[in-house]
Parts: C-alpha cells; structure tokens; sequence
C-alpha cells in the first residue's frame, strides 16, 4: 500500500485549468517498426515535462485499452499546453516530425488527444484510499469532509468558500 492516502479526498482548485487526452492506437499489429517509435515517444516528452516546471504541466496518468494506450494530462492553461507542442527544438516537435514522416496516413498508427480547459467549480472529483491519481496526483488534494463531503457541495466549490475545507 505504498504511497497510498487513506480517506476520502478531493482537489479543490482556485484557478482554471486543461485537462489534455492523449493517446496511440496500433491499427497493424504486425508493424511494430511503425508503432513502437510512437509508443517511445511519450516517455522522451513526460521526462522533458517532469524536468521543467516552467512548461505549465502538472501530471499525467497513464492508462492502456485494446491496441493502445494513452495519457490524462493537466496543464495551467491551454496556452502552456500549445507553447509546449510547437516549442522549437523540443522533444514534441521532433516526434511529430518523426510521426508524419514514417506513419504519415499510412494507416498503420493511429494518434488522437482531446483538450479540455476546466473552470474552478465546474468539476468534482473525489479519492478513496487511493494513492496519487489522476487530478489528485497533479494538484494539491484536501480531506473531502464538511462542505466537500458530498459531490454536490464539491461541484459548488469557488471563490471565498474555497477555503471551507480548513474549518
């Protein structure tokens, strides 16, 4: 039960923030030449996110389905997100090049990602003796008690009675 966090907890956050989906599918499983340079290039982009904080990303988790895999991310804003993608030189840039240049529309890969920019007060979310995750491993969680006991109440969650939960 490593790093696990016993109790009911939630993240209760003041600022907006871009919740980011993104993810790989191998539509020819015999083609590993073309889609395992995509699988490796997620791992090169989180190291290069994790060494800086200044890119604005707050965490990611990962999560595999039938013939892929795929990435939860959280970011400040979706500014930071887009600075990331097309920053010259970086670790993104280059797979994308890599991508269009060997997969391009052959068929054999599919990518995809969904962005989402989240507003204080229009999410909830709620952890039980979970270890970091998700939303709770990218930002600061508190007790989900009192006013933030039910997911109502968390949903309601802004501005001055964001600070409810210390009472």
């Amino acid at each position: 039960m490593s790093g696990v966090r016993a109790g009911r907890y939630t993240v209760i956050s003041e600022e907006p923030f871009v919740v980011f989906l993104i993810g790989m599918r191998v539509n020819k499983l015999l083609k590993p030449g073309k889609w395992l340079p995509v699988a490796r290039a997620m791992p090169r982009m989180l190291k290069e996110l994790h060494a800086d904080a200044s890119t604005g990303f707050l965490g990611a988790t990962g999560f595999t389905y039938w013939r892929g895999g795929g990435l939860m991310q959280y970011w400040r804003s979706f500014e930071e997100l887009e600075n990331y993608a097309r920053a010259k030189g970086g670790t993104h840039v280059s797979a994308w090049a890599e991508f269009t240049r060997n997969v391009g529309d052959d068929g054999t890969v599919g990518i995809w990602h969904e962005t989402y920019p989240v507003d204080p007060g229009s999410y909830e979310c709620i952890y039980g003796n979970m270890p970091p995750f998700g939303l709770g491993g990218a930002m600061p969680v508190v007790p989900a008690k009192g006013a933030y006991a039910n997911a109502r109440e968390r949903m309601r969650a802004r501005g001055s009675d964001m600070n409810a939960h210390t009472k």
